[in-house]
């Protein structure tokens, strides 16, 4: 569980889930004691699941950061809310609570009783001016429900553009010439003009789902094998007969990503005029890109031809002092999607320029309480007091408290029926929130899969290497424990958890085997009656195993090992090569004879393809339903 001292940030955006653990340094700066994040696939297709999606991957997170309950700072995308500069006229500063409301009342495209807003008052050497920043209450509610289940409590609310300009300025400063820092999303792109100690900005729906989308048109797949190829072999071609150089068939999906791409520094060049026009901005004079978009090879020369500016890759970790125990090179490739978690962090330590805070309705109902509490001690103090002066009228004392208990007495007996009904609505409650637990966890197990595959189909793409048969198994192990004396030996492979004549299943029937996991038994206690059986604990498949082909090829089957070897060193999401040794407490990373189990090396006459087969441990047990 984290101290008073740490700030856990979370970064909530449609597709990467980034969480940190800072603590202050002995400078004033922050020290990174941990990082990770989690994706999920932001396929508009399950837009209706993207709240349990998003759940899930925190919980995630929390587990594999081993955090207890401890309170979050987290950041919302810049999609999520309405935001609006407004210049205020000159007014006495008492007066500037009352003149904010009214231009919010105002501007904010809602009721305003029906949304959570905030506002900061910005820095200008002219006129006042404040961004007013507002969000749907039970859109906010909803996101904050995701975050409170898995065992954090919300400290603040901030949003992704303001989180990313604190970054900035902690570390650039007050910088002289006029800066854009384009941060490119998964469905937004957040287009930030820094000048000095002033900034404006603006969320544009183009992201990597635009570039995403545009591939699965063009080539006629699924967004899921379109994000594969996105990630896997895509790159921006460039002018100049940049793709000449390329192969023909990465040079026709860098020409597609291209052409998605282009419509951005359209938005960014009228984005800018109206910034000039409406706001008295300048031109920028230079560039930096952040966002998980901008990690395709050659965005930062496309922007560079486009936009006729010097562009560089924003790197927010200049503040940051990395911890022992955090991968580096990790790091390194990801520092440009970690502004908005490092001025999370900023906040924790009070050193944030813009300091937007959303509070939903129950934070603000548990910060009410906490500003009640002295009042409420005081009023002991005085009942305390008050029972010592009493002391001496034993006998009138006595009298009264024998009024007060027939009075309570009669009081319980009338509500002993409204008792009873708030622990049946209870009851119902928590009937309810088991059946909806049941279902988060079964959509988290079923993308497991299509995203397991999508990873699998990423890692093993090659025109030499085929996956013809993808099997779940249960109760896998790679070191099995030592058979008895006279026993048969343990193999560990597992069961298969599917039929093997699964296409000859009548419809409607189920094509599983059932494997059942073995129950704790009941010992019996004498002189009481037994104990009825637990229930027996859910059948899970924690390992699964591919079959395939392969032909010649220069590396011969050392292919397959190759491929074997880019999933393993890729930080995979689904599949674990570590575990824990026979002795069941030292974790040892599982040897590459345990994972591929067979790969015929040379070709008999006649044949054309040769088999391998593989077993994977899954990263997380996946239940069999």
């Amino acid at each position: 569980m984290a101290d008073n001292q740490t700030t856990v940030a979370l970064n909530i955006g449609s597709q990467r889930i980034g969480m940190a653990v800072f603590e202050p340094s002995k400078n004033g700066g922050l020290v990174l004691k941990s990082y990770d994040s989690e994706s999920i696939v932001a396929d508009p297709v399950t837009d209706s699941i993207r709240q349990s999606q998003t759940k899930a991957a925190i919980g995630q997170l929390v587990q594999r950061l081993k955090l207890g309950k401890t309170k979050v700072r987290y950041a919302i995308s810049g999609q999520s809310v309405f935001t609006r500069f407004v210049k205020l006229p000159p007014l006495q500063d008492d007066n500037i609570e009352q003149l904010v409301t009214f231009e919010a009342q105002q501007h904010v495209p809602f009721p305003i009783n029906e949304v959570v807003w905030d506002y900061e008052l910005l820095e200008s050497a002219g006129e006042k001016e404040v961004v007013i920043v507002a969000i749907k209450g039970d859109a906010l509610d909803e996101i904050n429900r995701g975050v409170n289940e898995n065992g954090l409590i919300t400290a603040e609310v901030d949003v992704a553009p303001m989180a990313l300009y604190n970054s900035f300025r902690a570390v650039y400063g007050n910088v002289e010439e006029p800066i854009l820092l384009i941060d490119i999303g998964a469905k937004t792109t957040n287009l930030l003009y820094v000048e000095g100690a002033r900034f404006f900005t603006r969320s544009i729906a183009i992201g990597g789902v635009s570039i995403t989308a545009a591939i699965a048109k063009e080539y006629g797949v699924s967004f899921i094998e379109a994000e594969s190829q996105k990630v896997t072999n895509g790159l921006v071609a460039l002018g100049g007969g940049h793709t000449e150089q390329l192969d023909e068939s990465v040079a026709a999906l860098a020409m597609t990503i291209r052409n998605a791409l282009t419509r951005l520094p359209a938005e960014i060049a009228r984005t800018t005029n109206y910034y000039r026009s409406q706001h008295g901005g300048n031109a920028p004079k230079h560039v930096f890109l952040a966002g998980g978009g901008s990690s395709l090879p050659y965005t930062r020369e496309f922007f560079e031809e486009k936009l006729h500016l010097p562009v560089e890759i924003f790197n927010p970790l200049g503040i940051v002092t990395i911890g022992k125990s955090v991968d580096v090179d990790r790091l390194q490739s990801e520092a440009h999607m970690m502004g908005e978690l490092v001025g999370l962090g900023l906040r924790g330590i009070g050193k944030a320029k813009i300091n937007i805070d959303l509070v939903p309705a129950t934070v603000e109902q548990s910060r009410a309480a906490e500003r009640r509490k002295p009042l409420l001690i005081a009023a002991a103090a005085i009942l305390i007091a008050g029972a010592g002066a009493y002391a001496g009228f034993q006998t009138m004392a006595a009298r009264k408290a024998a009024d007060e208990a027939k009075t309570m007495s009669d009081a319980a007996e009338k509500l002993a029926p409204v008792q009873a009904e708030i622990t049946a609505l209870l009851k119902k409650e928590a009937d309810l929130r088991r059946v909806a637990d049941a279902y988060v966890n079964a959509e988290a197990d079923r993308t497991f899969w299509v995203d397991a595959v999508a990873e699998l189909r990423g890692a093993f793409a090659s025109d030499a290497v085929w996956l013809t048969e993808l099997v779940p198994l249960a109760d896998h192990n790679p070191f099995p424990p030592a058979a008895a004396e006279g026993a048969p030996k343990v193999s560990g492979v597992g069961t298969e958890v599917v039929k093997a004549d699964f296409v000859a299943s009548a419809y409607g029937t189920s094509s599983l085997i059932e494997v059942k996991a073995p129950a704790a038994p009941v010992q019996p206690v004498k002189g009481k009656k037994p104990a009825a059986a637990p229930e027996a604990p859910e059948s899970t498949a924690n390992a699964i195993r591919i079959r395939g082909l392969w032909r010649e090829n220069p590396q011969s089957q050392n292919l397959v090992t190759a491929l074997l070897k880019k999933l393993k060193e890729g930080n995979s999401t689904h599949f674990k090569f570590k575990t824990l040794g026979p002795d069941g407490k030292t974790e040892i990373e599982i040897p590459d004879e345990k994972i591929l189990i067979e790969v015929k090396p040379k070709a008999e006459a006649g044949e054309f393809a040769l088999p391998f087969e593989i077993i994977l441990p899954l990263a997380r047990p996946v239940a069999i339903k």
